[in-house]
C-alpha cells in the first residue's frame, strides 16, 4: 500500500505530558477557537459522562437495568467529538454514546430506561439533534447517510456524524453507506470509536489493513486517525472533516483509537479475551487524567472548580437513579402502536393473542 500516507497508522495527538502541541499545523486553528469557558466545559462532560457510566453500571448490577454497554475510558473520543459539531448538526448514535448524549443535552435517564426496557426512548430527537439508540450493528450508518442525503437536497447547512465501533466496519451495511456516501458527496463524517475489541474479537482479527482509517481510501474520502484518549486532538481531527462536509467536499472517515476499560456490556467477562498487562497499560493512558493534567498546569482546574463538577456530578447521578430505580414498565399492547396507520391482518390477530394471554382480550 505504497500509496498510502507513511504516517497514517500514528494516531494524531496533541496532549503531551501535560502540554499541548499548538504548532500541528493541520490542527492548531481549531485549538485557537476554544477559550477557557470550553476547555472547563470539555472537561465537565467528561467527568459527568464518567460519573453517570458508574452509576449505570451499578444498577446493571443491582438488577434494575436488563444489560448495559460501559463508556468508561472513552469519555475523550465521545465528548471531543460532540463539541467538534455545529447546533444543528446531528448525531446518529449506536449504543455506547453517553458522552455525546450529554453534550447535546440528552437527558441520562432517558437513555437508561432504554437498558432497562421501561420505555425505547423518553427525548425528541429533533429537540437534541441526536436520534434514537441503535442497537443492531452498522445500520445506524444507513439512516445517517439517508438523513445527509435528504439535507443535501434540501440545501440545508448541517453535518451528520455517523457513530460506528471497530466492528462494525466489517459490516455490509457501513460498507454500503460508505460508498453511497462518497459517491454522492453526502456530508457525513464516519466516526469510528476503536476501542479495540468487537465484544472479544480483537482489531488484529477483524482486518487485515494497516488500520481503520485506511479503508477510506477504498471510497475515495480522507481517512483520519487521532488519538482518542486526547480529547483535544479528537476535536480537532473530527471539526476538520465537519468543515470539509460542511463546505460540499463529501464524506471523511474519523478512527479515534480508544480502549474501553469495562466489559463490552454487563454481560460480557473481558477476562476471558484480554491479554495480561493490557488493561493496565492502557488505564495509564485515561482520557480524563491526562485532560486534567494539563488544565491543572494552565490554572484552568482548581479545587473550586474539580469540586463542583464533582457534586454536579453526583446531583446527576441521583436523578438518573431515582428515575429509574424500579420504574415500572409500560404497556406490552403498545409494542403494535405507532407503526402502522391500518394495521395488517398479522399484526393485528398477534396483538389479540397477545392480550389474550395478559388477560386482557377477550376469555382472559
Amino acid at each position: 500500500m505504497s500509496d498510502v500516507p507513511a504516517d497514517m497508522a500514528v494516531p494524531e495527538c496533541l496532549l503531551v505530558d501535560g502540554a499541548v502541541v499548538r504548532e500541528h499545523p493541520a490542527y492548531a486553528g481549531y485549538l485557537a477557537e476554544l477559550d477557557e469557558k470550553d476547555y472547563r466545559r470539555l472537561y465537565r462532560f467528561m467527568a459527568l459522562a464518567r460519573r453517570l457510566d458508574t452509576q449505570a453500571v451499578n444498577l446493571g448490577r443491582q438488577g434494575q437495568l436488563a444489560v448495559y454497554p460501559p463508556s468508561r475510558g472513552q469519555e475523550a473520543a465521545q465528548v471531543g467529538a460532540a463539541y467538534a459539531l455545529a447546533g444543528q448538526d446531528w448525531i446518529v448514535p449506536s449504543y455506547r454514546e453517553l458522552g455525546m448524549a450529554l453534550v447535546r443535552d440528552v437527558p441520562p435517564e432517558a437513555l437508561l430506561h432504554l437498558w432497562r426496557g421501561t420505555w425505547h426512548g423518553t427525548y425528541a430527537p429533533d429537540a437534541h439533534h441526536f436520534g434514537l439508540v441503535s442497537i443492531p450493528v452498522g445500520t445506524q450508518a444507513l439512516h445517517a447517510v439517508g438523513f445527509a442525503m435528504g439535507a443535501r437536497l434540501d440545501e440545508a447547512d448541517l453535518v451528520v456524524l455517523a457513530c460506528i465501533g471497530d466492528g462494525a466496519t466489517s459490516e455490509g451495511d457501513v460498507h454500503e453507506a460508505m460508498n453511497f456516501a462518497s459517491v454522492y458527496d453526502a456530508p457525513c463524517v464516519f466516526f469510528v470509536q476503536n476501542n479495540q475489541y468487537a465484544i472479544s474479537v480483537p482489531v488484529a482479527r477483524q482486518m487485515h489493513g494497516p488500520t481503520i482509517a485506511h479503508r477510506a481510501i477504498g471510497y475515495g474520502m480522507p481517512g483520519y486517525r487521532c488519538d482518542g484518549n486526547d480529547v483535544l486532538a479528537t476535536y480537532a481531527v473530527t471539526r476538520r472533516a465537519v468543515d470539509r462536509a460542511r463546505a460540499g467536499h463529501g464524506p471523511s472517515l474519523v478512527e479515534a483509537v480508544t480502549y474501553r476499560t469495562e466489559a463490552h456490556t454487563t454481560s460480557d467477562d473481558p477476562r476471558r479475551y484480554r491479554p495480561p498487562g493490557e488493561l493496565e497499560t492502557w488505564q495509564g493512558r485515561d482520557p480524563i487524567t491526562r485532560f486534567s493534567a494539563y488544565l491543572e498546569r494552565e490554572g484552568l482546574l482548581g479545587e473550586d472548580v474539580r469540586a463542583e463538577v464533582d457534586q454536579e456530578a453526583e446531583l446527576y447521578a441521583r436523578r438518573v437513579r431515582d428515575a429509574v430505580f424500579d420504574a415500572p414498565h409500560g404497556d406490552p399492547l403498545e409494542l403494535f402502536e405507532h407503526v402502522y396507520v391500518d394495521p395488517p391482518t398479522a399484526l393485528a390477530e398477534q396483538r389479540a393473542l397477545l392480550a389474550h394471554e395478559l388477560g386482557e382480550g377477550p376469555g382472559g
